[in-house]
């Protein structure tokens, strides 16, 4: 029975499911956007989310934990000052998650995450034609 399990573990120990983690929010934070496997997508998700909460307060205890969990102090600085004011007004559901064709190697089902308010990318506009 699966009573009381509530997290996916990866295949890995708990030391190294914790540094993944660490690694896919930090990879999630600076790109916005990352492709990866749909379970490590689905954990991750709780996770990133619960570090974007956290920077919204933007309080000196509020970034010694995020600090505590990401290690890097550029990477917290750009979350709390880039990234946490775009979701300000929005209460949860940070990050969207997108299914994928299966990758090619091992069929291993894959995913986008990324963050829903992402930056835009330089799109040409069209102008009057």
């Amino acid at each position: 029975m699966k009573h009381r399990c509530a997290h996916r573990k990866l295949g890995r120990t708990g030391e190294h499911r914790r540094a993944t983690l660490r690694n896919l929010a930090a990879s999630l934070f600076t790109r916005e956007r990352i492709t990866t496997t749909l379970a490590k997508a689905k954990e991750l998700r709780p996770y990133a989310e619960r570090l974007i909460t956290r920077a919204r307060q933007d309080t000196v205890h509020a970034r010694r934990l995020v600090a505590g969990e990401l290690r890097d102090r550029s990477l917290v600085k750009h979350l709390f000052d880039d990234v946490a004011p775009r979701f300000a007004e929005r209460n949860g559901g940070y990050t969207r998650i997108i299914r994928l064709m299966p990758r090619r190697g091992d069929a291993a089902e894959m995913a986008i995450i990324e963050l829903v308010s992402r930056k835009e990318e330089a799109t040409p506009s069209k102008s009057s034609e």
